[in-house]
C-alpha cells in the first residue's frame, strides 16, 4: 500500500475541514400538526409517516 511521503501539518489539515462547515439538518412540516421532524422518517411527535399510522405514540 502506498504511503504518504510526507506528513501533512495540523493547519493543513484544518484548513481542509474548516472548509466544510456544519449544516443545519433540513426538516419537513407535518401536515397535520404543523411539527417539524426529519424527511422520510416516522414523525416521533404523533407516529404518522406519509399520512399513515405507523407507531403508536403514547400522548
Amino acid at each position: 500500500m502506498a504511503q504518504p511521503k510526507r506528513k501533512n501539518s495540523k493547519m493543513r489539515s484544518a484548513k481542509r475541514r474548516g472548509s466544510k462547515p456544519f449544516k443545519t439538518p433540513l426538516l419537513a412540516k407535518d401536515p397535520a400538526d404543523g411539527t417539524a421532524h426529519l424527511p422520510h422518517r416516522v414523525n416521533p411527535s404523533n407516529g404518522l409517516y406519509r399520512g399513515r399510522q405507523v407507531i403508536d405514540v403514547e400522548v
